[in-house]
């Protein structure tokens, strides 16, 4: 059961997730200790201010999980090309063609696939670490003491280095402002090993984030059309725009996201509601 698996890895990393009190696998049940019910993402709405303190600690838990992860990562599911590829299919198959009824041309194809070879070759040459895999602002709880709480880690795998900071920064469900993603972002990097630091340059571990967003921004709107015309959860709608125009707002840096751009610009966003 991959949920009591990851719990035990969390915990031997002294991270502070649910700890499993007494279980029942046969029929299905858990008793967990308790987080609370105090999301981020609640306490970020109503309280913006306490965005430094809660981002230093969510900061500091991703760098502990990946460094004492290191024992356990070989024994999570590969985050593959073959899932990445799968992944970036959602947005193509469920959110371009299902919900926006898009008709990719072959010319447009052809751009399409260039595009994923990309994104997938940025993955997979990056370092590899023990990746939560949905390290954001629902998924994290407000905590008295070791903060912050850690959920929905049961889909973990062995991947990039960036994929969960990228999450944690680049939010489906919040935005803040490039200048600040740059200040967590520089402030994560100056807390990587040493060793790795001399390996990877501020410039490769930024180009290695902004991309590795691309393909997760994807990989969530698409999840989130998904959502709505197979499980008939619309709400999820309503996070798209947000969701592909932390991609848009690459523009500048990256001349081979225009293809992109250009299909976010012109036939997805003018047809998706803003959120509110």
């Amino acid at each position: 059961m991959p949920f009591v698996r990851v719990a035990g890895y969390l915990e031997a990393m002294k991270l502070n997730a649910p700890r499993i009190v007494e279980a029942n696998p046969a029929d299905g049940f858990l008793l967990l200790t308790d987080l609370g019910s105090t999301q981020y993402f609640d306490k970020l709405r109503q309280e913006p201010g306490a965005a430094e303190s809660l981002y230093a600690d969510a900061l500091t838990a991703l760098i502990r999980m990946q460094q004492r992860g290191t024992v356990y990562q070989s024994s999570l599911p590969p985050y593959d090309e073959q899932l990445l590829r799968f992944e970036l299919s959602l947005f193509h198959d469920w959110l371009c063609a299902t919900h926006l009824g898009i008709e990719f041309s072959k010319a447009d194809e052809a751009r399409w696939q260039a595009l994923c070879n990309i994104l997938v070759e940025n993955a997979l040459d990056q370092p590899t670490v023990f990746v939560h895999r949905d390290y954001h602002s629902r998924n994290l709880m407000l905590t008295e003491a070791d903060n912050p709480g850690i959920l929905d880690f049961q889909d973990a795998v062995e991947g990039p280095l960036t994929y969960d900071l990228v999450s944690l920064l680049r939010d489906c469900y919040l935005c803040w402002p490039p200048a600040q993603v740059s200040k967590w972002t520089q402030q994560f990097y100056a807390m990587l090993d040493t060793s790795l630091r001399k390996q990877l340059s501020f410039d490769s571990f930024t180009r290695y984030f902004d991309l590795m967003g691309v393909q997760r921004h994807l990989k969530a709107a698409g999840i989130f059309a998904r959502l709505n015309h197979r499980d008939g959860k619309l709400a999820y709608m309503l996070d798209v725009p947000r969701t592909l125009r932390h991609i848009v707002d690459l523009e500048p840096r990256y001349a081979e996201l225009g293809y992109l751009i250009d299909l976010i610009n012109t036939r997805c966003l003018p047809n998706l509601e803003e959120p509110v």
